[in-house]
């Protein structure tokens, strides 16, 4: 499974960096935009451009390819979780019970705790 995760990582990579190439070598319509208020017929302004040509059918081929990879590479690289518990303290719990209880080590404590004293022993109140 690791030698197609591999294959498709080339893939994705080299048609995102094909693509990109490609793009920057097209033709914008910014371009016809200027010259048609600047003056001399460039064609419609907003309307449709004609026909695609061979670079932007390129690209949208590279675009295809890129996200089906990249949703495959999603799926590879998806992985459910463990079906042994829903809960999550369950599975915390175990790994909890393997610290040793302390062995006490011969300190004893001196006095026993100091206690809150009652709300109604407190002055003021």
């Amino acid at each position: 499974m690791s030698v197609l995760s591999n294959v498709l990582m080339a893939v994705q990579l080299l048609s995102a960096l094909t693509m990109i190439g490609l793009i920057l070598m097209q033709h914008g319509k910014g371009a016809d935009a200027g010259a048609a208020f600047g003056g001399g017929s460039s064609g419609s302004l907003f309307g449709a451009s004609g026909s695609s040509n061979f670079l932007s059918r390129t690209t949208a081929v590279l675009a295809t390819v890129f996200l089906s990879s990249t949703l495959f590479l999603s799926y590879m690289g998806y992985r459910p979780p463990a079906a042994a518990s829903s809960n999550i303290l369950e599975q915390v719990a175990p790994a909890a019970s393997s610290i040793p209880a302390p062995t006490g080590g011969g300190v004893t404590p001196s006095a026993p705790a100091a206690v809150a004293p009652k709300p109604e022993t407190i002055p003021g109140n």
